[in-house]
């Protein structure tokens, strides 16, 4: 190991500038990586920001018994599925529709509204099944007069948001096996540069295996500095975005960025393994 480190760095030593580009070049390729990441996580983001406006709204017949409603609610509010249910009555339902249609608060009048019980579904129970199930379940109490929780427009957004999940996987090994490649023609540059050495270590009876482990360190290096590159670039537009077009961009947490840096130093490895593989078979 103390042989392998020591290569690296001579080789640093000897073409400094080589090494620059070569962390420049794999720093841009996760760049492009990074900022794919930043736009599907925050479309990720605002897909869950509209699905904790899933409700089911279960209508109450005018003669029903406060107690019995309020007992409903709690049972209700006790199925796996739901994170809340809450009694909204009449004059409430009434205040409501006054308060978030203000242009026709003159239409409403006292009466015209029914109560409902107003149920919240807890993450991952959002779906279309879920919620028909629990809307079924409700819409068997007796003093339960509709049941609504527009189901068109849930299909539509699981299904946009599985079409969103599925592009970006698609879309993200992409992104990883162009990076990859980039990074493995960069740093095959460094093999070319030290084609003569290698081949006298080659005929001097070194392994394959004694050849490679520098290049592996190098790639190693090489994709953590460009990593860091690249979270750096990605944090700059992130604020870029904030300040300009007023977009509030989420970023990488520490568990994303802790992955963003492994997954960095991995493609620089797998780039420096193929391009120095290639060229020890050539020999």
């Amino acid at each position: 190991m103390r042989l392998t480190i020591r290569d690296a760095v001579l080789a640093v030593r000897k073409a400094p500038l080589l090494s620059a580009l070569g962390v420049t070049t794999i720093g841009f390729s996760l760049f492009a990586f990074a900022l794919f990441g930043l736009v599907a996580l925050n479309i990720r983001k605002a897909l869950e920001g509209v699905e904790e406006r899933v409700e089911i709204r279960a209508f109450i017949v005018d003669n029903a018994r406060v107690e019995s409603v309020a007992t409903a609610a709690n049972e209700i509010a006790r199925y796996n599925e739901v994170a809340k249910a809450t009694v909204v009555t009449a004059d409430e339902a009434l205040e409501r529709a006054r308060r978030e249609l203000g242009e026709f608060s003159d239409v409403f009048e006292a009466g015209v509204l029914p109560a409902s019980i107003d149920i919240r579904l807890k993450p991952g129970f959002r779906d279309p099944r879920n919620v028909a199930a629990v809307a079924s379940r409700v819409k068997t109490i007796e003093f339960v007069d509709d049941v609504r929780y527009g189901e068109e427009w849930i299909a539509q957004l699981y299904r946009l948001r599985n079409l969103a999940g599925v592009t970006s996987v698609v879309l993200g090994l992409a992104f990883a096996i162009v990076a990859v490649i980039i990074i493995g023609a960069t740093i095959r540059m460094t093999v070319m540069a030290r084609a003569r050495e290698i081949s006298i270590m080659k005929l001097v009876g070194a392994t394959d295996g004694f050849i490679r482990r520098p290049f592996l360190l190098d790639g190693l290096v090489k994709g953590v500095l460009g990593g860091l590159l690249a979270l750096a670039m990605s944090w700059a537009a992130a604020q870029v975005l904030e300040r300009y077009l007023h977009f509030h961009a989420v970023f990488f947490d520490q568990r994303m960025i802790v992955f963003g840096l492994i997954g960095g130093a991995l493609m620089g490895v797998l780039g420096s393994g193929y391009a120095v593989g290639r060229h020890l078979r050539q020999l």
